[in-house]
């Protein structure tokens, strides 16, 4: 209440003021209008003291003005007001508060901070740049080192591709899928071998491939396939078919043959090192080599052969441990043919027989210690019957279902075991009888 009170008597105050003001104001007016309405003629000299008058006017009315502000001011000063707001007068700007100290710190602080980062050089040195830091040299050649990496990587990605399409191994697949019967799991396993070592050229050990079986399985004729695909890719010069019943047939002439075919062997690698090649070697009839040959053929396969002798390809066909491979086809015939659907990139026949035939063939001779054994199994009547319509239809023969019915079954099979009919002499006798037609 006290504080409504002070209030209303200050409102009071200024209106007397006001009042006050306002009335000396219309006196003042009251008495100039009666001067003027008593002189009847203006002159010069009413102009002057109506002019006087305005001044007086105006000059008293800023220091009423004035003292209302002072009163006003006052009353404040007397009557503080807690916990309401109070009327106040504008303020007015002026120069006389401000010292250097209030000045400053009405800087924003951001400003303040700002200029205290600036460096103060002396006055004889003048304004500076820092020094810049040295770059390093170990980075330049961090980055030459990076790019030299990225170079080579990139090249042996390349190399690799060019490798792959130099020998055409999608072509050879093809092929062999088209021309072998029943060695679905051989043609896997040699393709993967060859894939593995042909997809670049630094090598620490040549390939040696050993494929074993019965007679009339295959063996030769996907010799001749692979010689014939080779020459095509490599050249005539860098693929060598030896036949050791043609080559050396007299026992007491295998040492020379030994030297000549490994000079033969030699001339043939280097001509390959020059030429970026990969040369292909094949030896049929492997179980008729002498042991001369075979231990000149160790020497040459050897890792710790020159760069050379290290990127080249041995495969060797033989009809060694076929004893084995018919015995365990004869006795797992039913497991076989349930396991064969299963199968993956070898069949279940090259995975039960690589083991046998790999500890009865290290018995015979070391050089089979450093092979890579593949088994070719028998063939049923169905594989018979497609050797038969592949030759007919090469001859030129028409291709009758009955005629090859007839012709399949003139050919020896084993004892039927397990729904499956295997050929005592597999397809080597399908040309013979297709020439007699």
């Amino acid at each position: 209440m006290s504080d409504q009170d002070s209030s209303t008597s200050a409102s009071q105050t200024e209106g007397e003021v006001e009042g006050e003001m306002d009335g000396e104001m219309k006196g003042e007016e009251e008495e100039e209008g009666e001067k003027h309405r008593d002189s009847p003629v203006p002159s010069l000299s009413g102009l002057s003291s109506s002019l006087s008058a305005v001044m007086r006017i105006k000059q008293k009315y800023r220091a009423m003005k004035k003292r209302r502000q002072d009163m006003a001011q006052g009353l404040a000063a007397d009557v503080p007001l807690t916990g309401a707001p109070h009327r106040t007068s504008p303020k007015i700007f002026t120069f006389d508060g401000l010292t250097p100290s209030n000045f400053s710190s009405s800087v924003p602080q951001w400003k303040q901070k700002r200029r205290r980062k600036r460096v103060l050089y002396p006055n004889r040195g003048g304004c500076r740049a820092p020094p810049k830091q040295e770059s390093s040299r170990a980075k330049y050649c961090l980055v030459l080192l990076c790019a030299i990496v990225f170079i080579q990587v990139y090249n042996a990605i390349e190399n690799l591709d060019d490798h792959v399409l130099r020998y055409d191994l999608d072509g050879l697949e093809r092929t062999l899928r088209r021309e072998v019967f029943g060695q679905q799991g051989a043609v896997e396993g040699l393709l993967s071998h060859l894939k593995d070592y042909l997809s670049t050229y630094v090598h620490n050990k040549p390939l040696v491939v050993s494929l074993h079986g019965p007679s009339g399985v295959g063996k030769s004729h996907l010799g001749r396939l692979l010689a014939g695909h080779f020459r095509s890719v490599v050249g005539e010069t860098l693929v060598l078919q030896y036949y050791v019943l043609h080559h050396c047939p007299q026992e007491a002439d295998a040492l020379q043959c030994a030297r000549d075919l490994a000079a033969l062997i030699t001339q043939m690698v280097e001509r390959a090192e020059e030429e970026e090649k990969i040369p292909l070697f094949i030896f049929d009839e492997a179980e008729h080599m002498h042991d001369e040959i075979l231990d000149a053929l160790l020497q040459l396969v050897d890792a710790k052969q020159s760069n050379e002798y290290l990127n080249a390809i041995y495969l060797f066909l033989s009809n060694l441990g076929h004893t084995h491979i018919t015995k365990h086809m004869l006795q797992n015939s039913s497991s076989i043919s349930m396991a064969a659907a299963s199968s993956g990139r070898r069949s279940h026949l090259v995975k039960e027989l690589t083991p046998i035939l790999r500890s009865t063939l290290e018995k015979l001779h070391p050089l089979w210690t450093e092979a890579d054994v593949l088994p070719l199994g028998l063939l049923e009547k169905d594989h018979v019957m497609e050797c038969f319509l592949d030759e007919m239809t090469r001859e030129g023969f028409y291709p009758d279902h009955t005629n090859i019915e007839r012709l399949a079954g003139e050919i020896e099979y084993y004892p039927e075991t397990g729904g499956h009919q295997y050929s005592q002499t597999g397809c080597k006798q399908v040309v013979a009888k297709v020439n007699l037609l």
